[in-house]
């Protein structure tokens, strides 16, 4: 299988420059290309790791991923269709450019990184204006969807000038390190061509190119990365490993393929043999471990992983005093702790929705159907206290073998 073909059976190409520039660049040439992460935020999402993962296949078949941290236009804001960024100061866009950069060096640790910030802090208003403004008609930039999106509701000079700002980035990258080609998802698109546009104005013969790839949606067309709690981050201190393991092992069947595709370095006959498993058995869920085995790993290593494997065996099978301090707050962090307020069982479990009422209740426990960790209560008028609670903070109720509650003491 070739580059390309790889990265079409993945899905991964949606728009391209010039289609036949890109598949012998692919297939018969080896080249620089750059992705771009401003750091609006100290953490990545899960949503990112798509065009990480294409890196890392690129990379693969011999090309060389270069990761532009947008220190200098993450002081300005990439224009969202929704409203204006809130502005970043230098200091904080610096210091969460190094944890981004942090980041990505865990999964691309042979990328050449560089900071934007470093050739856009020496470009004067006369020079912006003179060497790059004047490249730019007012009409083709406000044809760009994100841009006319914003109209209606208005869009500041500053964010205006960031497709101009980052098509400074692509010559830069261009013209000093020998970088073809610039790759980032659809909605960047317009984004990657101001840059090509830029190169070619200026360099008639240049041989530059791009291509995007599709966003990825979940099946029901909401976006991807999201987990009830919020966004799922890349940075372990804001998401757990148990947390990303969690999201991906209760994914839709509906989305399998699209995550093995977009999301593993799987080849294609490891993903078609996965598939067809899952399908003979999808009670099994054999396709969803295998994501988050694979996305856990590449996140945040196999000890991570082996942790997230350890609580999720423990939580299927009630096995709570196999697992350490860490992982209970790893599980309450998951699933949320409550403080609880009252020790009396009955109200524990109206209070947490594990009873209607106190007569539900109190059937439950007189069908042995409510556990306090590893011990079945058999009294409605147990007393909580805290040889109870796990660590002495813990507190773990569940119904049957399918609903619990996690509260702290």
């Amino acid at each position: 299988m070739t580059c390309y073909e790889d990265l079409v059976y993945r899905g991964l190409i949606k728009d391209v420059s010039n289609l036949e520039v890109l598949v012998k660049a692919l297939n018969e040439e080896k080249f620089k290309f750059y992705i771009g992460y401003d750091p609006s935020g100290e953490s990545l999402t899960v949503g990112h790791l798509v065009q990480l993962v294409r890196s890392k296949i690129l990379a693969s078949y011999g090309h060389t991923p270069v990761v532009v941290i947008g220190g200098g236009t993450g002081l300005i804001g990439d224009p969202r269709q929704t409203s204006e960024r809130k502005l970043l100061t230098l200091e904080q866009s610096l210091a969460n450019a190094k944890h981004i950069e942090k980041q990505i060096k865990a999964i691309l640790p042979k990328a050449i990184f560089v900071n934007n910030y470093d050739w856009l802090k020496n470009i004067d208003m006369i020079s912006f204006l003179r060497d790059y403004g004047k490249h730019y008609q007012i009409n083709y930039m406000l044809d760009k969807e994100v841009v006319k999106s914003r109209l209606a509701s208005g869009i500041s000079y500053t964010e205006f000038s960031y497709m101009i700002i980052q098509a400074i980035d692509f010559y830069q990258l261009y013209t000093n390190y020998g970088v073809r080609c610039q790759t980032g998802g659809s909605d960047q698109w317009g984004n990657l061509t101001s840059g090509l546009d830029l190169i070619k104005k200026n360099l008639p013969d240049s041989n530059a190119f791009a291509f995007s790839s599709p966003l990825l949606l979940k099946s029901d067309g909401t976006k991807f990365g999201k987990s009830e709690s919020g966004a799922l981050f890349l940075d372990a201190n804001l998401t757990s490993a148990f947390e990303l393991y969690q999201y991906f092992l209760n994914a839709s069947d509906k989305d399998c393929a699209n995550y093995l595709k977009f999301l593993t370095l799987l080849s294609k006959d490891e993903i078609e043999k996965i598939l067809a498993l899952h399908l003979s058995a999808p009670e099994e869920r054999y396709a969803q471990k295998q994501i988050a085995s694979q996305v856990v790993n590449l996140v945040h290593g196999e000890k991570e992983l082996l942790k997230a494997q350890h609580i999720t065996n423990c939580l299927f099978s009630w096995e709570f005093d196999a697992l350490d301090e860490n992982e209970f707050q790893q599980l309450a962090k998951t699933f949320g702790s409550k403080k609880i307020n009252s020790l009396n069982i009955l109200d524990l479990l109206v209070n947490f929705e594990l009873a209607t009422s106190k007569r539900e209740a109190r059937e439950f426990i007189a069908s042995g159907a409510i556990y306090l960790g590893s011990k079945k209560i058999s009294t409605s008028d147990y007393a909580v206290t805290k040889e109870d609670a796990y660590f002495e903070k813990y507190l773990l109720i569940r119904r049957g073998k399918k609903k619990f509650f996690l509260g702290s003491l």
